[in-house]
């Protein structure tokens, strides 16, 4: 009992830290209405002062990893079965095939970039799934590497930022490109890069676009569970004989599974739904806080433009895939 008490005292001023940081981050995010992932990290960069050394960083350290992979087990949550059938077979081939061949592409960029394939792995997978969510998710099951956390917080600063650029941005394009409301809600689901903004973006149109988006949206994250098990399962075949096996499955993937299949059982009540929803997020937003605190503002500086190309490259791919098969999906479609 003593031990555990001495292990809580030691970790509760990081944590402390990291929520407070992601409190002030979620304030500031409700009432100027930017990405809540950007101000977290900001804000945990401008507290670097915290991880070195001192009471903070045994908690610090506990915040970005454990509860980093507890949010991800959690958006488990927001999906089911049930809303995957409703669309039909064509957004969920659609989101299938945007997914894998944008991350295809963000491998391409990245090795003509001279970058490592996992940070075309990283930023594709953020840009092609959900944004920082996914960022965070599959960087935990990535090669250990010195930069691995910057390039992390570089990819979630990034999506974030063309995030909300494409919340204000696509709905305008959707009108331009001449789609209707269900079609402009698949366009919006499947192009914009964090949850909120597909919320934000397709419910500025109507609200059937915004009930549609949402559905895309969250069948991207749904995408999120199998990314993750075929990039653990690539770098435990890869890893060399005197690196620790990596787990095939990990257990926040499993948890995920688990959480989405009782969901479309609707063996959860809606409480708890509801209330699990804001612990992910809350989790998601006191992790990169974390990671926030932890990296020094002048690491970042140093990454040069062709990363923010990069990850401009992956976001204009997705959106012009995903114009170009509505388009093409619709014409054949009025021929009958």
């Amino acid at each position: 009992m003593n031990g555990h008490m001495m292990q809580a005292r030691a970790l509760f001023p990081g944590l402390m830290a990291s929520a407070t940081v992601a409190a002030a981050a979620t304030f500031l995010s409700q009432h100027y209405g930017a990405p809540v992932m950007l101000f977290a990290l900001l804000l945990g960069m401008a507290m670097n002062f915290l991880s070195q050394g001192g009471p903070c960083l045994p908690g610090i350290e506990l915040a970005a990893k454990h509860l980093l992979r507890l949010g991800v087990a959690l958006l488990g949550l927001r999906i089911t079965l049930g809303q995957i059938a409703e669309l039909g077979w064509f957004p969920v081939l659609l989101v299938m095939g945007s997914v894998i061949a944008t991350m295809a592409v963000g491998l391409l960029f990245a090795k003509l970039a001279g970058f490592k394939a996992s940070f075309g792995v990283l930023t594709g997978g953020s840009v092609a799934i959900c944004g920082a969510s996914a960022a965070l998710a599959i960087s935990t099951v990535l090669p250990s590497h010195p930069l691995r956390e910057r390039a992390t917080l570089f990819t979630v600063i990034g999506v974030s930022a063309l995030s909300t650029l494409a919340m204000v941005v696509y709905p305008l394009l959707s009108q331009w490109l001449g789609l209707n409301n269900h079609d402009a809600g698949i366009f919006l689901g499947a192009t914009i890069h964090d949850v909120a903004q597909v919320v934000g973006a397709g419910y500025g149109v109507s609200t059937s676009t915004g009930d549609t988006a949402t559905v895309v949206k969250l069948m991207r994250v749904a995408m999120l569970m199998p990314v993750i098990v075929v990039i653990a399962a690539v770098n435990r075949k890869h890893r060399s004989a005197d690196e620790p096996k990596a787990v095939l499955l990990p257990w926040f993937v499993t948890a995920f599974v688990a959480l989405m299949l009782l969901g479309s059982m609707d063996w959860v009540p809606k409480v708890v739904q509801t209330g699990g929803n804001e612990l992910s997020r809350w989790c998601l937003v006191i992790a990169i806080s974390a990671i926030g605190i932890k990296t020094q503002l002048q690491e970042l500086t140093t990454v040069g433009f062709k990363p923010i190309l990069l990850m401009l490259g992956e976001t204009i791919f997705l959106a012009a895939l995903i114009a170009s098969v509505l388009s093409l999906y619709s014409r054949q479609h009025s021929l009958f």
